[in-house]
């Protein structure tokens, strides 16, 4: 089979095969298929096998296009140090997994490879292999059959390694349940809160005391480094006025679209068909019109008659006992011809003959339901999104031109302005975090305070702050940090000292019905919220503090308390009063959990496995050329 298979194949392998023969790299690293990356340059090297720096930047580039296709276009993470150090991992894990298969002699014979990709089902047609199929995505993807099943087979070897040592797991019946009733324990809880406010107008701050903290803690009270900055903004909205967009243009895209604008429109139709077979002859052809031609000219005598005439003359099965009846459609249900000709009819209206592949239809318009959006009715906005449409387009056409230009011209914005006929614009004073929230972007910032753009006076790179909207930006006037003055923050100071004293008298209070409670009082005083049901897993609303201290609670007798300061400065008892678990009266569930804590710890083991062969092995990085922007 794998001979025969071979015979008609080269080249790259499309994104979905990819995406098949790739182990997760989490595990095991990224999908053999890189290795043959050329590059003398290592960004890594194990046990004296280079890891080429041509390797491992298509390795990132694979995996940021994943994490693309999968909606996690968070351009910080893709372009993060972990994400680097995580795929740069993978990859050493994968060469130390191929060496250790090598050495244990695993195999996977022709018989085994051959059965794996007979049973792929991105080469099966109707149930079954298609060689053609197979011969068909290779050569368009210039992907050598010797290639792609040398990659399977590896892809195979791994496999039976990993599943080799997920058969080693064996979790003693004791401590799964052990770990079962810990891990699906629920348990009622209620809070009461002692409030601070309630404490603040018993606590009195002398002017001395708010001086001093001001004197003992200036340098808190200090105005952060501020900038004013004069920017240039390109950006596809502002381009949307310069597109041209034709009447023919709208025309088309509105007939291109025409299901998406068709609203919820229904029409009710009825037809008469007299066929003709595939392949038929121009003389039935003709025939087949000439007997719908007659039956149409008796229907214009009398309309009346189409029921009749659909039950006699009809070769529609569906329909013909119905009188023709089609029922209720809309757009798109019927054949191009046929929905043409019955969307451009008015109600009681009979067609001319219709031509469509399965013959001459006549075409009877029952009724409509709904609304559609008339050409006429949508022109403006059809206008509007392709205007859109081109904007954006010429934004990505120019956004590497605006990046060159603000770089090459460092010293003004002007000269990037003119060539783009942008406003240059200019900010209020701002810190790094007033910037960052003003432009959506903290890289952007990062850049206004380097010493590039502070000392040097240069523009800041061109930065894509949000989608299709770029901005660089070079510094107009800036001041130093420097302390607030006492007046200044006297007012903060003393509320500050208020709270941090009512705080203490609330955690006072706190703990005197704390302690009367685990002695038995009833806290009838206290207002307590309704008691929820909670997991691990199930908050029910209540916050990490509280879920924290409720599942830190010795439950050996009910109901049981525990109290602590939370975020908010007031002073929150937890009550818990009921102690269950939520596998008790499942089975069904209880069996699923027990298989996932059968597949963690089998993954525990196969990471176990990885980071004990990097231990015994010779792993050296170039942590210089690791750092350095991949492209």
């Amino acid at each position: 089979m794998l001979d025969a298979i071979r015979k008609h194949t080269t080249g790259w392998m499309a994104k979905l095969i990819l995406a098949l023969i790739t182990v997760p790299f989490a595990l095991f690293g990224i999908d053999s298929y890189l290795n043959q990356a050329g590059g003398n340059v290592a960004v890594a090297k194990v046990n004296g096998d280079k890891i080429s720096i041509q390797e491992y930047g298509n390795a990132i580039e694979n995996v940021r296009n994943r994490m693309q296709a999968e909606g996690k276009v968070d351009r910080a993470l893709l372009d993060s140090p972990q994400l680097k150090q995580s795929v740069l991992d993978g990859l050493i894990t994968r060469r130390l997994v191929n060496a250790e298969i090598r050495k244990s002699n695993f195999k996977i014979s022709d018989e085994q490879l051959s059965q794996h990709i007979l049973g792929m089902p991105e080469f099966q047609e109707n149930g079954k292999f298609s060689e053609d199929i197979y011969q068909k995505t290779l050569a368009q993807n210039k992907l050598t059959a010797t290639r792609f099943e040398s990659d399977r087979r590896n892809e195979l070897l791994t496999q039976q390694a990993r599943d080799g040592l997920a058969m080693l797991v064996s979790v003693p019946k004791s401590v799964a349940e052990q770990t079962l009733q810990f891990a699906y324990q629920q348990r009622d809880v209620s809070l009461a809160e002692i409030k601070t406010a309630q404490f603040v107008s018993q606590v009195k701050v002398t002017p001395e005391q708010v001086k001093a903290y001001y004197e003992a803690h200036k340098d808190k009270f200090k105005v952060p480094e501020q900038v004013k900055l004069e920017f240039a903004l390109l950006s596809a909205a502002g381009l949307v006025a310069q597109m041209k967009v034709t009447d023919a243009e709208v025309k088309q895209f509105y007939d291109e679209n025409s299901a998406k604008f068709q609203g919820d429109e229904q029409r009710h139709a009825s037809h008469i068909l007299i066929g003709f077979g595939v392949g038929t002859t121009e003389k039935d052809k003709a025939a087949a019109k000439e007997k719908a031609s007659e039956i149409l000219g008796q229907l214009k005598k009398n309309p009346k008659r189409f029921e009749e005439l659909a039950v006699k003359n009809s070769q529609d099965p569906g329909s013909a006992a119905k009188g023709g009846d089609l029922g209720t459609f809309g757009r798109g249900a019927m054949v191009k011809p046929f929905e043409d000709a019955v969307f451009g009819m008015k109600v009681n209206q009979i067609s001319e003959l219709v031509e469509s592949e399965f013959g001459y239809h006549i075409i009877r318009l029952d009724g409509i339901t709904g609304q559609n959006s008339s050409f006429e009715s949508m022109k403006s906005q059809i206008r509007g999104e392709l205007s859109w449409q081109k904007a954006q387009a010429k934004y990505a056409e120019l956004a590497d031109d605006f990046s060159n230009t603000v770089y090459e011209q460092s010293g003004s914005l002007k000269p990037a302005a003119d060539k783009f006929g942008l406003q240059l614009q200019t900010s209020g004073w701002m810190s790094r975090d007033d910037g960052a929230k003003f432009f959506k972007n903290d890289k952007l910032m990062s850049m206004v305070f380097s010493d590039e753009v502070l000392k040097d006076k240069r523009n800041t790179e061109a930065v894509e702050v949000s989608a299709n909207n770029m901005v660089s930006a070079r510094l107009v006037e800036y001041k130093s940090a420097a302390p607030r003055s006492f007046d200044e923050v006297k007012g903060g100071i003393e509320a500050l000292l208020k709270l941090e004293q009512a705080v203490k008298l609330a955690t006072e209070k706190g703990e005197v019905v704390l302690a009367k409670l685990k002695a038995g009082d009833a806290g009838k005083d206290l207002e307590w919220i309704p008691s929820v049901t909670i997991d691990r897993k199930n908050a029910q609303g209540l916050s990490e503090e509280v879920m924290n201290q409720a599942f830190k609670i010795d439950t050996g007798k009910l109901p049981e308390y525990a109290g602590f300061t939370n975020a908010k400065s007031s002073y929150t008892i937890v009550q818990v009063s009921h102690v269950g678990n939520a596998l008790a009266t499942d089975a069904e569930a209880k069996k699923n959990a027990e298989a996932e804590l059968q597949a963690a710890v089998a993954a525990e083991y196969v990471s176990a496995y990885g980071k004990s062969l990097k231990a015994k092995s010779d792993v050296v990085v170039n942590r210089k050329l690791l750092e350095t922007k991949t492209e």
